[in-house]
């Protein structure tokens, strides 16, 4: 079995451990790792708010079961929509509430240094954002690292060599491809259509085919339970169960795979062209080192039935999930952490007020 990068750091005798961070601020879920311990946190990305007295009542777990059961009051939200950040006062006071947690019994008379991981071509104001934030939180330095070549590092791509290597990171908010090169970026695109576009795209078909309404949250279950990007050998089925739009009462449905699929034809079809744009864009001399390499896909759209298989159709490149591709993202911006004089390149420096 391939050793995880934190193993092959153990391995090699070059870890130490401290209050550093390596953090993945994600739309769905905000992971942390902390180094020379590996990952020490995953918890939804929800705050729950008071707004009679605009303070903040829960963060992760907690604030996520509020969703749809709470009073007038309090209001749960995601302060990160696209991988970027919509509320900025909420996201600062998750990332502190999350620090802390991990940090728990670490002194913060500095701060802990922070590496952040963030979409590849979010604007310069949006990384701005995510830097005040973090700062806001009471980090002492931030370093921002790119959500694609924070994956591929996470996945043990070698990405410092100078053959090409391919990935494509499918997360919540957004997709992240990248073809990177001597610890370089050379192509590259993200787009705003990922988990949270399926989900969508199930929720409007069930209201338009069934008139039924389901939550997010349902939607989500249904995807994971039969929904795939490629044809199945057999056909799965779930009976999900909503509000009818006449009658405003529970009933259930039945839809299957090949239903879903359907559903889902439209977002996935565009991170499938996106793919092969990024391809396109491709030097011809990496191009054969993706010939004979293949691309790896990450994050949790990794996990939807037959992508992989969908995307090797689709380009004709091999493709291979990510051994751990829900962690892959903070797992290489964690290894940037314990190596950081080594892998200081893949980062840049994020700005305070």
């Amino acid at each position: 079995m391939a050793l995880t990068p934190l193993a092959r750091l153990r391995r090699s005798g070059t870890v130490t451990l401290g209050g550093d961070l390596a953090v993945d601020l994600g739309t769905a879920n905000t992971l942390v790792y902390q180094r020379g311990r590996g990952i020490e946190f995953n918890e939804p990305s929800v705050v729950a708010i008071d707004t009679a007295r605009q303070s903040v009542v829960a963060v992760g777990a907690d604030a996520k079961a509020m969703i749809g059961r709470t009073p007038t009051n309090i209001k749960a939200i995601r302060p990160l929509r696209d991988g970027v950040i919509a509320d900025y006062d909420a996201t600062a006071e998750m990332l502190r509430y999350f620090i802390r947690k991990v940090l728990r019994r670490a002194t913060l008379f500095t701060g802990p240094r922070l590496v952040v991981a963030v979409p590849s071509q979010i604007t310069n104001v949006e990384q701005r954002a995510v830097s005040e934030a973090a700062y806001a939180a009471g980090a002492r330095k931030v370093h921002i690292i790119a959500d694609p070549m924070a994956a591929a590092i996470g996945a043990g791509m070698p990405v410092s060599k100078a053959s090409g290597s391919m990935v494509v990171d499918v997360g919540a908010g957004t997709t992240d491809i990248a073809v990177i090169a001597l610890g370089g970026t050379v192509a590259t695109t993200s787009l705003t259509v990922a988990g949270d576009a399926l989900d969508e795209a199930i929720i409007d078909h069930l209201r338009d085919e069934f008139a039924l309404t389901v939550g997010a949250r349902t939607a989500e279950e249904c995807k994971i339970a039969v929904g795939s990007a490629f044809p199945l050998a057999g056909p799965l089925r779930a009976e999900i169960r909503g509000r009818d739009v006449g009658s405003g009462l529970p009933r259930n449905v039945t839809v299957s795979s090949d239903e879903l699929r359907w559903a889902m034809a439209a977002p996935l079809s565009r991170i499938v062209r996106a793919v092969r744009a990024t391809l396109n864009r491709c030097p011809p001399e990496l191009a054969g080192d993706l010939a004979a390499r293949g691309m790896v896909l990450t994050g949790g759209g990794a996990l939807l039935r037959g992508l992989d298989a969908r995307l090797s159709h689709e380009t004709g490149i091999a493709v291979s999930v990510a051994e751990r591709p829900l962690e892959s993202v903070v797992l290489g911006a964690g290894t940037v952490l314990e190596h950081f004089d080594q892998l200081r390149e893949v980062v840049v420096d994020g700005h305070r007020r």
